[in-house]
């Protein structure tokens, strides 16, 4: 799905807040939903920021709502291997280059000297399990094709991919999957993790019932260019990335009869508002939401807190308005903890709902 950026005419220097290391959350908080949640003016009534915690969820939800979440697994996409010089190598698995395939595109490292094609190994005794391919997109876009020789070399050897923001090691990679995200074959799962879903636990979502909430689910696989800082010096100038989505038609209908819908996560909402746009419940999305951008189906959206001058924070301002900034500031002045294992907020839409197509 292509679609034309709405201008904005704000230089991407204007999403450029100051992000102290300090505020960048190195481990997750434990229990999950501990997590602190700033609330915005306006998600339930209230007229001023409140800061609760991930565990009030269920006390800012109402019958007739609809929690959404993106139950995608994130694949063990971090490969350390070894050339048959003994060398060692780094491959990063991004996706298939088509459904079932062995060839993937990926990143490499180090790439100027792993030329195709370049066997790479787990183990110095066993066959090799990685061929480094051909680069895609030129030397400056840095992915190549690599084919996968040993598929079960990812279960056996691969590790989350962590953002590079991120210096300590984890010590269980399942705190960085959700409670709720769904086994799927490797070609289906996500580079990086629905990261506001990290602060859910199944006594929350039961609680979320329990407010007369349905919980529904749906499935975007997220790439790492969901999170990457955006280069070019305005918004319009921006190319977004590419996605593949699914969103069950019960979802889609539960959504329709729901008094609100609450996305959690931005690859929530985009998979959402794709779907609305497109009428379309599967395929891949390049829907660039920022601007005045016409939201049909969520109204509100918990959220961690993102990197300066992202895709997801434009999307964010497009949601809720220029009040992204104070509640940034709110936040960094009361010491929330910010990126992929910081905490979250909840904010509401700024703007009318818009009929589906």
């Amino acid at each position: 799905m292509e679609t034309r950026p709405i201008t904005s005419g704000v230089p991407m220097d204007a999403y450029d807040y100051g992000l102290p290391e300090s505020a960048i959350a190195q481990k997750p908080v434990e229990p999950r939903s501990s997590a602190r949640l700033l609330v915005g003016p306006g998600v339930h009534g209230n007229q001023t920021v409140e800061h609760l915690t991930m565990g009030d969820l269920p006390s800012l939800l109402e019958p007739g709502d609809v929690l959404v979440v993106n139950d995608t697994r994130v694949l063990s996409a971090r490969l350390h291997l070894t050339k048959a010089t003994g060398g060692t190598a780094e491959v990063l698995l991004l996706e298939p280059t088509s459904p079932g395939s062995s060839t993937w595109e990926a990143l490499v490292r180090p790439g100027r000297r792993l030329p195709a094609p370049t066997l790479l190994f787990d183990d110095p005794d066993a066959p090799p399990v990685v061929e480094v391919g051909e680069p895609l997109g030129g030397e400056e876009d840095g992915r190549r094709l690599v084919r996968l020789l040993d598929p079960a070399v990812v279960e056996r050897s691969g590790e989350v991919p962590l953002p590079p923001y991120i210096h300590d090691p984890l010590g269980d990679p399942e705190r960085y999957q959700t409670v709720y995200a769904t086994s799927r074959p490797l070609g289906d799962r996500s580079s990086a993790a629905p990261t506001a879903g990290l602060h859910l636990t199944p006594d929350v979502l039961e609680a979320c019932r329990d407010a007369g909430a349905t919980i529904a689910r749906l499935d975007l696989a997220i790439g790492l260019d969901t999170f990457r800082p955006i280069t070019a010096d305005t918004a319009e100038e921006h190319v977004i990335h590419s996605e593949r989505y699914s969103v069950p038609a019960t979802t889609m209908a539960a959504c329709t009869a729901a008094t609100r819908v609450v996305a959690v996560g931005t690859t929530t909402v985009r998979a959402l508002e794709s779907a609305a746009a497109t009428g379309a419940l599967t395929g891949r999305t390049r829907l660039y939401i920022h601007g005045q951008f016409p939201f049909r189906v969520v109204d509100l959206l918990v959220t961690n807190f993102h990197l300066p001058r992202s895709s997801l924070l434009l999307l964010v301002e497009a949601f809720c308005g220029p009040m992204w900034r104070d509640l940034y500031a709110t936040a960094l002045h009361e010491h929330y903890r910010f990126l992929s294992f910081g905490d979250a907020m909840v904010v509401a839409r700024s703007g009318p709902k818009h009929p589906l197509p």
